[in-house]
């Protein structure tokens, strides 16, 4: 079996790829997705075990070699017995098994029985806030479902039953079968070697060892986080296969725009409307912040496009909080009256003189 082919990667992929490839399959192949589907769970033992190889550099290198992998602990092992075994025919046919071919469904077969618990895969989701919530700090309630340790068998798949003899291997715990002259023995899978079966697959999980469950995740979002962020809760991922640890929750938040203020770092920028007469007289107005309201003085003659700083009233952060960035646009009435016309123009004839002499000068 080539774990690269397994996985669905090249020889020359980099760890980042195997690691993908192997949770996009396992994802697809794993058991409580699957329930009772025996070619899935296998497929999944089989993901499982190219992982762990490619995974960890040093055997990586070893498997590359074409060295022998490390047996994990809890793994039954396969014997070669020569039985009647005649050197002087040779096996010839169609049928005719190459030593390569025997010693991989030996080797095959035997990795299928690893026991060793592993942990969970991750959970990677997404939670949207509003911008003042981002800006205040906020209680973010997530949906989550994900595979759950089965109850019934603590996540190992098997429940105690009262001994009986193996109907597969009779009682003998070891099973035998040949290729051409070359009989082969090995612990029975079914009763690890023990000749009894003591225990049977949960029925709960279909002896997956997880169950799928929705929870509500409560994740307290500090005041000023960013867009983004990956916030991890650990141990809220998937129960691990056979009883191991589970993965990480991992949660990548969002913030909405804002219709009227925009983030730039920890400041905060504004546009705020001013009506004619309060840029020209002078006013003091009440002006919005991320976390309430504020007020500003603006000094008679205030332009369209000045700017003002509100120190302190941005986005809280470790050092302390930005500052609010006003920015004054004048706006000029759509519609006036004749009393107002007429205003205006006294106004002008008053006030006017050419105020685009510079630009010809």
């Amino acid at each position: 079996m080539d774990f690269y082919a397994l996985l669905g990667v090249t020889r020359a992929a980099s760890a980042a790829d195997i690691d993908r490839a192997y949770r996009r399959l396992a994802r697809r192949y794993h058991p409580g997705v699957n329930p009772g589907d025996r070619a899935a769970a296998e497929r999944y033992e089989q993901l499982q075990e190219a992982y762990a190889v490619l995974a960890d550099a040093e055997r990586r290198r070893r498997y590359d070699r074409g060295a022998a992998l490390e047996v994990p602990a809890g793994t039954v092992t396969a014997t070669v017995a020569f039985e009647g075994f005649d050197f002087s025919r040779a096996a010839e046919g169609p049928v005719a098994a190459t030593f390569a071919e025997l010693f991989a469904d030996v080797f095959r077969d035997a990795a299928r029985e690893a026991t060793t618990p592993s942990r969970g895969l991750d959970i990677e989701q997404t939670g949207r806030v509003s911008f003042l919530d981002a800006a205040r700090g906020v209680e973010l309630r997530l949906s989550v479902t994900r595979q759950e340790r089965c109850p019934h068998c603590a996540g190992h798949g098997r429940v105690a039953r009262t001994a009986v003899v193996c109907p597969a291997c009779r009682g003998a715990g070891a099973r035998r079968w040949a290729r051409g002259h070359m009989v082969f023995t090995r612990p029975c899978e079914t009763c690890g070697g023990q000749g009894q079966v003591t225990s049977d697959p949960c029925r709960a999980c279909a002896g997956a060892g997880v169950s799928p469950r929705t929870e509500v995740v409560t994740l307290a979002l500090p005041p000023g986080i960013e867009a983004g962020a990956r916030v991890a809760v650990p141990g809220r991922g998937h129960a691990g296969a056979r009883g191991g640890p589970a993965g990480d929750l991992y949660v990548t938040v969002e913030v909405d725009a804002h219709p009227h203020f925009r983030r730039v770092g920890r400041d905060v920028h504004l546009t705020l409307p001013v009506a004619v007469h309060e840029a020209i007289l002078g006013a003091r107005v009440e002006v919005p912040t991320p976390t309430g309201r504020a007020r500003l003085k603006i000094p008679p003659g205030t332009g369209a496009g000045r700017r003002f700083r509100l120190a302190g009233q941005g986005i809280a952060g470790p050092e302390g909080p930005g500052d609010l960035v006003v920015t004054i646009e004048v706006v000029v009435p759509a519609e006036i009256d004749e009393r107002s016309r007429a205003l205006v123009r006294e106004f002008g004839e008053l006030n006017g003189g050419d105020v685009r002499r510079s630009l010809f000068e």
